[in-house]
């Protein structure tokens, strides 16, 4: 099946993960990298070549921004990403300089070689507006795995537990949208607190969506 071009201004969920499942983030250094070039290869111009890590607050001039990165989500094997493309191959741009960046570093620092990433990332349109109102959720919620699995199943014994952990998981947007600033630099999250309403309205609706949510509803959208 022909992979569908992304269309500038439109929504995407991007989705890979590491070959054979591997681990592509073995710890906070690697995990830091990554966010870090999330930021340094958003942009039309080539990096630096030699990258210094400068989080959480990244500055540099001038950038001529690919896509707008409006969720992320590092998971040990996996990576999530809500991107709307900004100019013509934006994405196809970016995920290039992206996966070459990381795979890079992480070879030389592991003393490895070949690929990294299980074959060319997953990409889906979100261009429903009920689709559009649960993925960031779904996204930010990723984490739950690593302390309370059950959660897709609809099973939270402890709500209070499962928030608290999202509270205390460094590598996503979600404490962005809460207004713990973060890696406030990565993304552009205007748009969806102006739908989610503010950041206290974020933080209430994302517990209501882990009481209420099936993943039916994102199940088409979720790409593993």
């Amino acid at each position: 099946m022909k992979r569908e071009k992304p269309i500038t201004n439109e929504v995407y969920h991007i989705y890979n993960r590491g070959v054979d499942k591997r681990n592509v983030f073995m710890n906070d250094k690697d995990r830091c990298r990554f966010v870090h070039d999330l930021f340094e290869f958003n942009d039309i111009n080539p990096a630096p070549q030699y990258l210094e890590v400068r989080l959480p607050n990244i500055k540099r001039p001038t950038r001529k921004l690919l896509v707008e990165i409006m969720v992320f989500c590092l998971m040990p094997n996996h990576f999530h990403l809500l991107l709307r493309q900004k100019r013509e191959r934006g994405i196809s741009e970016f995920m290039r300089k992206l996966g070459t960046g990381y795979t890079n570093y992480f070879n030389q620092r592991y003393q490895r070689s070949g690929v990294l990433f299980q074959g060319k990332f997953k990409i889906i349109h979100i261009n429903d507006e009920r689709h559009f109102a649960h993925l960031p959720y779904y996204i930010h919620c990723n984490p739950l795995d690593l302390s309370t699995p059950e959660w897709r199943t609809q099973k939270i014994n402890n709500l209070k537990e499962a928030i608290n952990f999202l509270e205390t998981y460094r590598w996503s947007s979600h404490l962005d949208y809460l207004g713990k600033h973060n890696f406030p630099s990565v993304t552009n999250r205007e748009v969806l607190l102006e739908s989610f309403g503010n950041e206290k309205k974020y933080a209430e609706s994302i517990k209501d969506w882990l009481k209420e949510m099936s993943l039916e509803t994102v199940r088409e959208l979720i790409l593993e």
